[in-house]
């Protein structure tokens, strides 16, 4: 029977985890920033509405906007702190070569933004004139 040898993570596969984890964080950081820039348009467009028609309030829409930015600036903090653990994580079992992938954070992400994109979709289909 044969041994395995186990061979531990060399500095390219250490260097290759922080690349990864920084490739995460960027995309929190795009996330909060967005919803930051949801955020501040949905401010805009009520401060415009209540400029155009001072009388009329009826105008201005439901104000989910803003909810959906904060949402987004949550979620890209979330992400942030996923990304640390798995970072954490997969530094460990690098240390100890006892690596093996696991896509959970992907996924998450992933299924996260097909739902909110759905629901964004839906949200916005009675604004549009065809």
């Amino acid at each position: 029977m044969e041994e395995k040898i186990v061979k531990a993570g060399g500095p390219a596969d250490h260097l290759a985890n922080e690349r990864t984890f920084l490739a995460w964080i960027r995309t929190s950081i795009a996330l909060m920033g967005f919803g930051f820039v949801i955020v501040k348009f949905a401010l805009f467009v009520r401060q415009f509405t209540y400029i155009i028609e001072p009388k009329d309030a009826t105008t201005i829409g439901k104000g989910y906007s803003a909810l959906i930015g904060i949402i987004m600036v949550a979620v890209g903090a979330i992400i942030a702190i996923l990304a640390y653990v798995r970072y954490r994580n997969i530094q460990k079992q690098l240390k100890n070569s006892t690596f093996f992938p696991s896509r959970w954070l992907s996924v998450f992400l992933t299924i996260g933004i097909v739902i909110a994109s759905i629901l964004l979709v839906i949200y916005l289909w009675p604004n549009i004139k065809l």
